[in-house]
């Protein structure tokens, strides 16, 4: 499998629109993007006994409104939202499994 990686990512009618350099599209939705954040914050991290431990993620309007996006190294995007979260790395490969 060849190595992901992005021609260009933009965002289009509430949607972060990324053309990958294979030639496939991936739209994904703010409100999907954002509650899928993988973060320790959002999907939890395991605690001393290995179970993983899930906070209560609480959204406001201003959860999904996108603020900037930035491409991290050649393998992942970070997201700024409104609310102030900007802690989640989504690699290439879990950005394309929305597709």
């Amino acid at each position: 499998m060849a190595k992901l990686a992005i021609e260009n990512i933009a965002t289009m009618n509430r949607e972060v629109a990324i053309a990958w350099l294979d030639g496939e599209e991936s739209y994904i939705g703010f409100e999907d993007l954002r509650k899928a954040c993988p973060c320790a914050t959002c999907q939890g991290e395991p605690d001393a006994m290995g179970r993983v431990v899930k906070p209560p993620v609480d959204y406001t309007a201003r959860s999904f409104d996108l603020l900037r996006m930035e491409v991290v190294g050649g393998y992942a995007v970070s997201f700024s939202w409104a609310d102030g979260h900007s802690t989640g790395i989504y690699s290439y490969q879990y950005l394309r499994s929305f597709s």
